[in-house]
């Protein structure tokens, strides 16, 4: 069923007038969704861009630059894609990405690191617009891609309880809001624990709510240099992680929620709006597989054919945190962490329940499923490279073996 209706949606791209449905769809959960996207994008990862940028030595204009661009890159990306592909198409910058830059961006000057950041875009714009990472991905079982999400989703919903001992009446309180909202209106259970989460973080821990300097962001452009060390030590490794790390675990989270992405355009598209976003900082715009969950996964919408509103709220949130970076960075960096790990625990509850059913529902598959979910939820790195595509390697050699053993 859920896959008719996805089909249903994907074929009215073609009708100019359904365009118009889209104050009809908008719902305030959707909406939210979108809001705690961008809180989990900017509330942890960001720490590690600008890690990255104080590794390479970037002064604040240009630090501020980078910002702007992956930001303004994702929210493109999220409102465009999403309101013409009519499902939630969420995109961010690469943290696996910027880790790997917080131990190389240093040791280039910073015009070849930018061209490296060019290369790179233009390799992985290449592999979505042939196709040629699709039909790999295609090719992946079902149950091993619903065990990667799992593995990714694990530690946001074991996160909710881990930060009890930080700040018990806060993570409990906004925990005990969700459940009573899940019970009398399931729609509104993730805005109740973020309310309530915000007014008892406000009473017990404290919620500073500090606004940088004002005034929009102003991009600094950068011209590119090329070297052959740069592309070795910077745009290969760049190319793999946000193939294997971002893009391959994104599908994988729109393919477990019943969506047939169109690999050539989402891919061809980020990677494309890379290259022009390269000169100004930006080190690539992927899909995203955390907060896609959020916004493609049932607490934004029952019906998955309005899921879209999600991504589409996320991409403006994305424009707004970028265009006016240095007054709202501060607000959502400066949020609690408990809070933070409770409200996206919650939201993620349901996608990792669905997930780990799906991986597990059909017996033969199993064995590669929980290969895969332990893999992927170890946070194992290898070669620069994050858990959720070794997870997905294993896994595959797990069937693989299973499969030839079984004479399957």
């Amino acid at each position: 069923m859920a896959e008719e209706l996805i089909t249903r949606s994907k074929d009215r791209r073609t009708d100019p007038g359904d365009r118009r449905s889209l104050r009809r769809d908008a719902s305030v959960p959707a909406l939210l969704a979108g809001l705690v996207c961008i809180v989990v994008s900017f509330s942890g990862p960001l720490v590690v861009v600008l890690a990255a940028a104080a590794a390479g030595k970037l002064d604040e204009a240009h630090t501020a630059s980078w910002i702007w661009a992956v930001a303004i890159g994702s929210g493109l990306t999220c409102l465009l894609l999403s309101w013409w592909t009519r499902t939630p198409v969420i995109t961010a910058w690469s943290t696996p990405g910027a880790a790997l830059l917080v131990t190389s961006l240093g040791e280039y000057p910073y015009r070849e690191a930018v061209g490296a950041f060019l290369v790179s875009a233009v390799v992985v714009a290449l592999f979505g617009v042939t196709g040629l990472f699709g039909r790999l991905i295609a090719a992946i079982p079902a149950g091993i891609v619903n065990a990667m999400l799992a593995g990714i989703l694990f530690s946001f919903g074991a996160g909710i309880f881990g930060a009890v001992h930080g700040a018990p009446v806060l993570v409990l309180g906004s925990f005990a809001a969700f459940l009573l909202a899940k019970r009398l209106v399931p729609r509104y259970a993730v805005p109740a624990a973020l309310l309530a989460g915000g007014v008892l973080a406000a009473a017990t821990v404290g919620l500073p709510l500090h606004l940088g300097p004002g005034g929009p962001t102003r991009p600094e452009l950068t011209v590119p240099a090329f070297s052959g060390p740069a592309m070795v030590g910077l745009a290969l490794p760049l190319t793999i992680v946000a193939l294997a790390s971002q893009n391959a675990p994104g599908l994988g989270v729109m393919r477990a929620f019943g969506y047939r992405p169109d690999d050539r355009l989402l891919i061809g598209a980020t990677g494309g709006l890379s290259v022009l976003l390269a000169p100004f900082g930006s080190p690539g715009v992927n899909l995203a597989a955390i907060t896609a969950a959020i916004c493609a996964g049932p607490e934004s919408h029952p019906d998955p054919r309005r899921r879209y509103v999600a991504g589409m709220s996320a991409g403006a949130l994305y424009l707004l945190v970028g265009s006016f970076g240095g007054v709202l960075v501060s607000l959502f960096t400066g949020l609690p962490k408990e809070l933070i790990a409770v409200v996206a625990g919650v939201a993620l509850l349901a996608s990792l329940q669905g997930s780990l059913a799906t991986a597990v529902a059909e017996e033969r598959g199993r064995d590669a499923a929980l290969v895969t979910f332990l893999a992927t939820a170890s946070g194992m790195s290898l070669l620069g490279i994050g858990s959720a595509f070794w997870g997905l390697l294993l896994g595959l050699a797990t069937h693989l073996v299973l499969e030839v053993r079984r004479g399957g």
